[in-house]
């Protein structure tokens, strides 16, 4: 659920985005993210220091190569969308884009690439 939904009961876009991100780390990580979701947005917090590789579902082998590239590109895509302020999470229709995106070669191996620096990459919004 939407953080924002504890205070204005109010339903929009912007919460169904929410809801997106947190299936779509639900499904690369085997269960539901839990504390995850809040924790990526605090500076300070050592998930950030997390290997992604350790967040993903342990009961497959690590993906390598176009696969460890579409799986870091969605693992960017969720956490985007689970922004704590609403006006700062992508559209659905910036998520579909960048799902529909060539993917750049890695910067590091899956083997090293943390949370923080997931979240790092960059958002959906120009």
């Amino acid at each position: 659920m939407a953080p924002e939904l504890a205070y204005t009961m109010e339903v929009n876009e912007k919460c169904d985005v929410f809801s997106f991100g947190v299936l779509t780390l639900e499904i690369i990580m085997g269960k539901h993210p839990g504390d995850l979701t809040s924790s990526l947005s605090s500076p300070t917090f050592t998930i950030r220091e997390l290997l992604l590789k350790d967040v993903l579902d342990q009961r497959l082998s690590l993906p390598m190569d176009e696969a460890a590239r579409e799986v870091l590109s969605i693992a960017k895509i969720a956490i985007a969308c689970l922004h704590t302020i609403p006006q700062s999470r992508p559209t659905m229709r910036q998520v579909s884009q960048e799902l529909s995106t060539q993917k750049p070669h890695l910067p590091n191996t899956l083997q090293s690439i943390t949370l923080g620096e997931v979240v790092d990459l960059g958002g959906l919004i120009g």
